[in-house]
């Protein structure tokens, strides 16, 4: 690039100046060109416009994998406004929080969703725009086509927040992680070499956009000018087949999903030649997962280990650490070294004091990929970073993630923190524990994750019933259903005479976990 790219407006014009003709994006039967992709991005800046969006302002998508998405993140980005991706797994009044806290003006809908819009309270939503047909909404495409294609380029400075995910709390409510123009231009060109992305790439896309392993990576592949192919859902079949029909040379998995691949009928025969390198992370791994999709994609293999609040990766296993059966093998356990200009310590979570390596510890980062922030959350962004910052906005972020340092590889050991990560998604016992506790025949309860073979960890159900009551397993994961997202339910619930808990009246999770993690090196999978 003769250009530099500072912001995600810039990202689409630059290209569309020095490569215009290039392919951009693909979707099913339609695709775009660098120079399609900026048009299109500069008629949803002049629609949001006409609509009262201005800078600062956010914007909310709601719907599965679309190509809408990145149209909508880019044109955003041209008037300096903000896109909230909205997790459709989400249960209505739980997108309904997200919506209403990000303030967000505009609504870009799947029509799929409309009747969960319909259950929805958003007061502060102007217009809604819907991704397909509706009787009572304009749909994108007559929307965004009632406007020029002319580039309004409004100011983007480096902090202006460009990004922004929802992310659980340990409160129940999720949480909004601002994240800015330098936080995803510190990240950009760190993660395009680390993971062999160049112009001629062809990127897969098959993970959820509001995760930051979805939409964070598919950036990634635009940012560095190559044709990127994104998927709907995380379907196996799908992958298979676009991997070589559209000779896909990088892609990002889950360890769930790498397992669900390599048993799905046809995966040993399929056509992999194409594949550079294959990114994998958001939760841990198996070691025989990872021995078997190495033997079967026969490319290189690369580990990322990061959050939301730190633009996705800030760790790198890169492939000659990964070494099955040999004198490194080790280090398959391992997240991988800092990368870039990326910082990490160790330290007691109580006192704040270093820890020495091979001491089990909080993991902190310092980076410039750190968030801004969390949204109108003061106390909890103080929280995050318990030193402050200095005047460059760095300082120290507790990822409330365990682990251990030594030889300069970060060892993820448990979690302080209660999150249980179930395939991938990040599951808050509060949140479950709120909606069992709105139960009449739960008395208490405690909500812990437990080992599980495909998905790492899942939620199991702690209670007490009532006096008097005889509440069914049935009966509670349904009335869970009816209030969270399904991935957050219990998966199965269990009877216990008593909830441990300590002199403040916190439950003692480790102690509760412990019966169905003995025997296991570590307390995540």
């Amino acid at each position: 690039m003769s250009r530099e790219i500072r912001t995600l407006g810039d990202l689409t014009r630059v290209h569309a100046a020095e490569r215009g003709d290039a392919r951009a994006l693909v979707y099913q039967e339609r695709s775009w060109t660098y120079a399609e992709l900026d048009a299109a991005a500069s008629r949803v800046a002049q629609a949001l416009r006409a609509a009262g969006v201005g800078p600062g302002d956010r914007v909310a998508f709601l719907d599965k994998n679309s190509p809408e998405y990145f149209l909508l993140l880019f044109g955003a980005g041209k008037i300096n406004a903000v896109t909230v991706a909205v997790n459709w797994r989400l249960a209505p009044p739980e997108m309904a929080f997200v919506i209403d806290d990000a303030e967000a003006k505009l609504l870009v809908l799947g029509e799929e969703f409309l009747e969960h819009l319909g259950a929805m309270e958003t007061p502060g939503v102007k217009k809604v725009v819907v991704i397909g047909s509706s009787d009572a909404h304009e749909s994108f495409d007559s929307w965004i086509d009632r406007h020029p294609a002319e580039d309004p380029r409004e100011t983007s400075a480096v902090d202006d927040t460009c990004y922004q995910l929802y992310t659980s709390g340990t409160t129940g409510h999720p949480k909004g992680v601002e994240l800015t123009n330098r936080n995803f231009f510190a990240m950009l060109p760190t993660a395009s070499s680390e993971w062999s992305f160049d112009a001629q790439s062809v990127n897969l896309v098959a993970m959820p956009l509001f995760h930051i392993a979805g939409s964070g990576w598919g950036v990634v592949g635009l940012y560095n000018g190559c044709e990127s192919v994104l998927l709907r859902d995380v379907d196996p079949v799908a992958i298979l087949k676009t991997i070589p029909e559209h000779r896909i040379t990088n892609a990002f998995l889950v360890p769930a999903v790498l397992q669900i691949l390599l048993a799905t009928p046809g995966a040993d025969d399929t056509d992999f030649t194409s594949l550079r390198m294959v990114g994998y992370g958001a939760s841990p791994i198996t070691e025989s997962v990872l021995v078997r999709a190495m033997a079967t994609l026969r490319c290189d293999f690369v580990q990322a280990y990061g959050l939301t609040e730190t633009t996705g990766g800030v760790t790198i296993l890169r492939n000659a650490d990964h070494d099955p059966g040999g004198s490194r093998a080790n280090l398959l356990r391992s997240a991988g070294r800092p990368w870039g200009e990326v910082e990490v310590k160790i330290v007691d979570s109580e006192t704040g004091v270093d820890r020495a390596d091979g001491e089990v510890g909080e993991i902190w980062v310092r980076s410039a990929q750190n968030m801004k922030g969390y949204w109108h959350n003061d106390a909890a962004t103080r929280e995050a970073f318990p030193e402050g910052r200095g005047s460059d906005g760095r300082g120290w972020f507790r990822t409330g993630d365990a682990g251990y340092l030594e030889d300069g590889y970060v060892f993820i050991h448990d979690r302080v923190k209660d999150m249980i990560v179930s395939g991938a998604e990040n599951v808050y016992p509060a949140e479950v524990e709120n909606a069992l506790m709105a139960h009449p025949a739960v008395g208490d309860c405690a909500v812990i994750g437990v080992p599980h073979e495909k998905w790492g960890e899942t939620v199991k159900a702690l209670i007490i019933p009532a006096p008097g009551a005889d509440p069914s397993e049935a009966e509670l994961i349904q009335h869970c259903r009816e209030r969270i997202a399904h991935y957050k339910c219990p998966t199965s619930v269990e009877r216990i005479a008593e909830i441990p808990r300590n002199p403040s009246g916190k439950v003692l999770k480790t102690e509760l976990r412990k019966p169905y993690w003995e025997g296991r090196e570590r307390f995540v999978q």
